[in-house]
């Protein structure tokens, strides 16, 4: 089976504010590289549309994933907190509505289409695809600053 490593990142200059995201996607020896940015949006929102963007833009499924990111709201939210969510009929524990949920329906259905090992980064640590995601998210966002 083939891998493929992939490094997200999402940030906000403001929260809400103007937000960026980044991902580097590396497989047999070639990489792709992709961003987005857009108005009035949050950290959190942009760390998860990273995630998506990633994974929309693979092609088959018979691969593995090792998807690298730096936020800890999408590691526990993928790892600990959706399956709560989704058994409360996408409700948190307080029986509120989670945020962000239409991010988190998608990112729950491409998690379940792909062979996925979530792995946390400490940003700004020198990891150099993190630090790739996270120039690619600077630059989106500076192109709608100006």
């Amino acid at each position: 089976m083939n891998k493929i490593i992939i490094y997200t990142d999402g940030g906000c200059r403001g929260n809400p504010g103007i937000g960026g995201w980044g991902v580097w996607l590396r497989y047999d020896g070639h990489d792709k590289k992709l961003q987005g940015a857009q108005q009035n949006t949050t950290n959190n929102r942009m760390e998860l549309t990273a995630a998506i963007k990633a994974l929309e833009a693979i092609k088959s499924s018979d691969i593995t994933i090792d998807l690298f990111t730096d936020s800890k709201y999408v590691m526990t939210g993928i790892g600990e907190w959706i399956k709560n969510w989704k058994a409360k009929g996408w409700k948190t524990v307080n029986k509120k509505p989670v945020k962000n949920i239409d991010l988190w329906q998608r990112l729950d259905a491409l998690n379940n289409q792909y062979n996925i090992a979530w792995h946390w980064v400490k940003g700004h640590s020198g990891d150099k695809g993190n630090d790739m995601a996270d120039a690619l998210a600077n630059l989106a966002m500076d192109k709608i600053s100006n």
